[in-house]
């Protein structure tokens, strides 16, 4: 069993729509250059303007 990680070592990138920062997930592996959002709810308001 590989030596577990720290969140604190685990890449991040900050969110295209609020700005804040999120940490790489594994569901995101295959994909993580492509991510830009932290979650659903900001990939839907990614077009709106306020």
């Amino acid at each position: 069993m590989p030596p577990m990680r720290r969140k604190a070592d685990l890449p991040a990138k900050t969110c295209a729509t609020c700005g804040r920062p999120f940490a790489w997930r594994r569901k995101w592996a295959a994909v993580w250059d492509e991510v830009r959002y932290c979650s659903d709810r900001c990939r839907r308001e990614r077009g709106k303007k306020t």
